[in-house]
């Protein structure tokens, strides 16, 4: 029987990924001079994904990736200016509120109210996570809060049993198949997968029908308690 559900938080709980779009819309223009659109978006990804084990997730991962592209694809020709344009938009990611998606305060009202424990697990920046969660005014509903430098099986089965949480009795909540719905199965729990409009492409997963009957996928976050009592027949 399901005791605890966990949730990721960017764009799970709030929004988060289309202030990283808009962060490569603005370093295509910047770069247009210089090479076409799709040839940075593809840099940027690679970049990103080979600077993870050095910086990991969130915004400054983010926009020391956006400056080594910038400088890469000009050939070290960018100046000061364009470096400010992308410091600029860092910090405008920075001063965003912690904008709640739809259903996801309802929801949790519910979940309390039938008794189950909640906790956020994710992957970022500590600074930024935390000054999310308080501005979210979410922090009272969860009994832990754990930001991660990568969501692998290990890691959850580090939480659980830190937690004394049998993986049977643990269910994930996230946008992320790769992140926070698979590697939960791997152990033995359950997921549902809610996807989100915006996603990184690092985290997209190809040949997904293979894990089909693993979890559960929902469109809304209001829809969370009904596919909760589905699982609890199982």
């Amino acid at each position: 029987m399901i005791r605890w559900i966990a949730f990721d938080a960017d764009d799970t709980l709030w929004e988060n990924e289309k202030y990283y779009h808009k962060g490569q819309v603005l370093l295509a223009a910047l770069l247009e001079p210089y090479q076409p659109n799709e040839v940075v978006e593809a840099t940027l990804l690679q970049i990103e994904t080979s600077n993870l084990p050095w910086y990991g997730y969130g915004i400054k991962s983010f926009g020391l990736s956006m400056i080594e592209t910038a400088i890469q694809l000009s050939n070290g020709e960018v100046g000061s200016k364009e470096i400010n344009s992308i410091l600029n938009h860092l910090r405008y990611m920075l001063s965003q509120p912690a904008e709640l998606l739809p259903g996801v305060l309802e929801t949790i009202d519910i979940l309390l109210q039938k008794d189950f424990r909640l906790m956020v697990i994710t992957k970022g920046d500590l600074l930024d996570q935390e000054r999310k969660l308080t501005n979210s005014k979410l922090q009272k509903y969860f009994e832990a809060y754990e930001v991660v430098s990568d969501k692998l099986d290990e890691t959850y089965a580090r939480i659980l049993s830190r937690y004394d949480i049998l993986p049977n009795e643990f269910l994930m909540v996230g946008n992320s198949l790769r992140s926070d719905i698979l590697p939960v199965i791997k152990i033995g729990g359950y997921g549902v997968y809610i996807p989100h409009t915006f996603t990184w492409e690092h985290e997209q997963v190809s040949g997904t029908s293979s894990h089909a009957d693993g979890y559960f996928q929902i469109e809304s976050f209001k829809e969370l308690p009904g596919v909760i009592e589905k699982i609890k027949t199982l």
